[in-house]
């Protein structure tokens, strides 16, 4: 049986062709479609909403951070993938005592490629991953020309505020945008006030589309506060899906620069 190895230096025997996949994170249940798997994935989470077909007609095995491991245990499969960040430790601990997982571990638009060419391995699509990578970094590359960075906070919930620290995805999505996180000193997820986006004299606020589903009303309720800075909402998977969505992101990006420098 072949070996291969995590992104957390794990080392993990895992069938060749897999037949029964199990994807406990939504942008990477899209990568197995966009891979040309179908079959093969027998269980998704209750957030894996692309591609609607499986959304709608996949087995789901509960959230990504509140699995029903009875529901896995049932559908047997031959290969779990999961993620270092969206999943809890104590259970996919627990899987890992009865199924091969493979963990993705992704702080970076070089960490998502590595994701992507190694499941395609694991799966038999090498060529497909590799094509897929290829073009992501292609379009990705016609971004890193801005010469100036708007700075901008980056904020994922309300009550209490919560923004992104400079060793998330998401701070490495915002560079490539062209813009200059200010919590970029923070770790992980921190909790902010609008005295310290009062403070920050950020030239933007982004207001993402998850997880908190950020509304114009939220807009109206900062701009009271900030009224010199734009704040704009932005569509929340284009800064956080690492898998197959990042070839859309780049296109994104561009039009999204072209909106708040008009």
């Amino acid at each position: 049986m072949p070996q291969f190895t995590d992104q957390l230096g794990r080392n993990i025997d895992i069938s060749i062709n897999p037949q029964r996949i199990i994807s406990l994170v939504p942008s990477q249940t899209e990568l197995l479609y966009d891979l040309g798997l179908d079959q093969e994935v027998v269980g998704i989470t209750k957030f894996c909403i692309h591609p609607q077909n499986w959304y709608h007609t996949k087995a789901r095995v509960g959230g990504t951070k509140q699995l029903d491991i009875e529901r896995i245990k049932d559908l047997q499969p031959d290969l779990i993938i999961a993620n270092k960040e969206e999943n809890t430790k104590e259970q996919i601990e627990e899987l890992c005592r009865y199924f091969p997982v493979w963990i993705s571990d992704i702080a970076n638009l070089s960490n998502a490629m590595e994701m992507i060419y190694s499941i395609g391995q694991i799966v038999s699509k090498e060529k497909v991953a590799a094509s897929l990578v290829l073009t992501i970094e292609s379009k990705f590359q016609s971004l890193m020309t801005h010469d100036t960075r708007l700075s901008a906070a980056y904020l994922i919930w309300r009550n209490p505020y919560m923004t992104v620290g400079g060793d998330t995805f998401i701070n490495d999505m915002l560079r490539l945008a062209g813009f200059e996180n200010i919590f970029k000193e923070h770790l992980r997820y921190p909790g902010i006030t609008i005295q310290q986006l009062k403070e920050s004299n950020c030239q933007t606020i982004l207001l993402s589309s998850e997880p908190y589903p950020f509304k114009e009303k939220h807009i109206t309720e900062l701009q009271h506060h900030l009224p010199n800075t734009k704040i704009i909402l932005v569509d929340g998977e284009m800064f956080s899906w690492y898998g197959s969505r990042l070839q859309y992101a780049p296109d994104y990006f561009k039009a999204l620069w072209l909106q708040i420098n008009r």
